[in-house]
């Protein structure tokens, strides 16, 4: 159990793939992610001994779909909200939020914060949703927050910087894991993931198990992180 992540970032995609192929419909993939992949990931990852997770649940691009399948994630949240927050509180997991959540219906927004509210206090692992994230969209955010707080172009570094975004407070992701095949992150946490592992595999999120995590994290541990630094006696034969 050397070398584990502190932070892993997970990008939950292929759940329309997975109800296509399963011949159901649309909504019943997002059903199955949240109802029964994310809780063995959350008890696995606290189990290795990682402190941060964090989830993509909702995109700001994810408004074009349709009516219907945006409607049906919303009840997903609703019934997620208030069925697993109880356990979540259980396992010692903080909760945490990184987006845009007020153009949420309002009674969504106000179980994302009694659930962060109930779980403050929590320390076995912070688990944190993105919900109407974007990566742009958080950066022009923060701008807007560095603009109001009056911060001078002297006063501004990267650290100063960071603690207007999202995830003030919580560190960089080590690894981003994207799951149902596709080669890219999709504007997922632009600012943080410039030294980030990157893990892709053809694994739909509604089948990625605890095994699953095993693998990327795996995959990982074999990984030498430089940082940009690093000796050239490194890359020389032994």
């Amino acid at each position: 159990m050397e070398n584990i992540p502190t932070h892993v970032a997970i990008i939950m995609d292929g759940n329309r793939r997975w109800a296509a192929k399963n011949g159901l419909g649309a909504v019943a993939g997002h059903e199955r992610a949240a109802k029964k992949a994310i809780e063995p990931l959350v008890e696995r990852a606290a189990k290795m001994g990682i402190s941060y997770l964090t989830f993509w649940a909702f995109s700001t691009e994810n408004w074009k779909r349709d009516k219907q399948e945006v409607e049906g994630l919303f009840r997903i949240f609703r019934e997620v909200l208030g069925d697993k927050i109880d356990w979540l509180n259980e396992k010692g997991v903080k909760v945490r939020y990184i987006g845009d959540i007020e153009k949420f219906p309002a009674d969504i927004c106000d179980k994302v914060k009694q659930g962060i509210e109930k779980t403050k206090n929590n320390t076995a692992i912070t688990v944190s949703f993105a919900l109407n994230y974007g990566g742009r969209d958080e950066i022009l955010r923060a701008i807007k927050k560095v603009l109001a707080a009056g911060v001078t172009d002297g006063e501004l570094t990267e650290e100063r910087f960071s603690q207007f975004l999202d995830t003030a407070g919580i560190p960089d992701p080590d690894l981003i894991i994207r799951t149902g095949g596709q080669l890219r992150l999709s504007g997922y946490l632009p600012w943080q993931s410039i030294y980030a592992e990157l893990y892709f595999t053809p694994v739909l999120f509604p089948d990625f198990s605890p095994a699953e995590f095993d693998k990327a994290i795996e995959e990982y541990q074999q990984r030498t992180r430089r940082f940009g630094g690093g000796k050239f006696k490194d890359y020389k034969k032994k």
